[in-house]
């Protein structure tokens, strides 16, 4: 995978992008970062990017000419690349948003500052999407945010395929509880059926504990969970005894 990432401040980026997970998909050559400074595709002697809003207001606006410019540069590569455009305005990234993206084979991601994008830019984007319902300085957290989630779920990245598949929000549960040694610390116990062996009843106890946790914490996800009747029923009766 390509991801290509449109920015005023693409030295924000070596840090995040040299370390962990990140590092490592590129070391295996499952993902390649390219950073493009659109500042770059200026043309006047003072490498404007952004000018006042017409009609008046505060702030500047990103101009159209040199995102466009570095869009086009961006895309000689493959043309029919994913054009994703940062912003509050968009779709609220989601687990399965991640998914979505990685299975692309060239994603470009176009960072905002100042106070806003020129509305022309809009059209160039296939999807526009927001990390949350706050505004930062600039959409470079933002696109180190969706790199991350994206390039873990690329097959060979993460040590096990399966550790991406059981992530909170994958089929729209929260992660059951986990624990390591030692089995007790502090007068805290490790439930029992965890030291049991018994892996058909550790799977069932995970799966009870992704459904209850999400009830109780993220109940708006239940909706798009796949759970059986038995699953229902046990959560009706664990809700009761919480109530």
């Amino acid at each position: 995978m390509i991801i290509q990432i449109l920015s005023l401040f693409p030295e924000m980026f070596y840090g995040p992008f040299q370390n962990s997970i990140l590092k490592r998909a590129q070391e295996l050559k499952l993902v390649e970062f390219r950073l493009i400074n659109f500042r770059d595709f200026t043309l006047d002697k003072h490498r404007m990017v952004d000018d006042i809003p017409y009609g008046g207001g505060s702030g500047m606006v990103l101009k159209p000419e040199p995102i466009y410019r570095g869009l086009q540069f961006a895309k000689e590569t493959k043309p029919e690349a994913k054009v994703v455009l940062l912003t509050p305005q968009g779709q609220t990234f989601k687990q399965q948003t991640a998914e979505q993206l990685a299975a692309a084979e060239h994603i470009i991601l176009i960072c905002g500052h100042y106070e806003g994008f020129d509305e022309r830019i809009r059209s160039w984007a296939d999807l526009e999407l927001s990390i949350g319902d706050y505004v930062l300085t600039g959409g470079e957290l933002a696109a180190m945010a969706i790199s991350d989630a994206v390039v873990r779920l690329i097959p060979g990245v993460l040590g096990s395929d399966e550790s991406a598949q059981k992530d909170s929000f994958a089929g729209n549960l929260l992660d059951y509880p986990q624990y390591t040694r030692p089995a007790e610390f502090e007068g805290l116990c490790v439930p029992e059926v965890l030291l049991s062996g018994h892996h058909a009843r550790i799977e069932a106890w995970r799966r009870e504990q992704a459904i209850l946790r999400t009830a109780l914490r993220r109940p708006d996800l239940l909706a798009g969970a796949a759970l059986t009747e038995r699953e229902k029923q046990f959560l009706r009766q664990e809700l009761d005894l919480k109530i």
